[in-house]
């Protein structure tokens, strides 16, 4: 069983920063791919973001990037994202994941709501 709490949601202004944070716990004995997805009211989830085992390979979907940065620290097998220059349209839930190398197993967390203003 693996577990993922997310945390750093809220309420920004347009412009404004937040950083989520994304913590895997239970199978962490593996390597694996942590990524982030969001999925706003009425439409389908979106990728937003991944980070490789090595941290050396981050990927990012076409909306967010150069406004993202994906990060992570495997001694604490959490994942970051630091989201800049928020605009109403990332107003969404924002789903942490992780992929493990091996069986290719893949493990949700809960969400956490990020809402933008205008």
């Amino acid at each position: 069983q693996v577990h993922l709490v997310e945390s750093g949601g809220g309420l920004v202004q347009a412009g404004g920063s937040l950083r989520l944070s994304c913590a895997a716990s239970g199978r962490t004995n593996s390597n694996y791919n942590m990524g982030w997805f969001r999925q706003a009211p009425g439409k389908e989830r979106e990728f937003v973001a991944v980070i490789d085992w090595s941290g050396r390979n981050t990927y990012y979907g076409d909306s967010v990037k150069d406004r993202f940065t994906i990060s992570g620290d495997n001694a604490k097998n959490t994942v970051y994202l630091q989201m800049n220059s928020l605009k109403p349209e990332d107003t969404a839930v924002y789903f942490c994941n992780i992929e493990y190398y091996s069986d290719s197993e893949i493990w949700w967390g809960q969400g956490t709501q990020v809402t933008v203003s205008s």
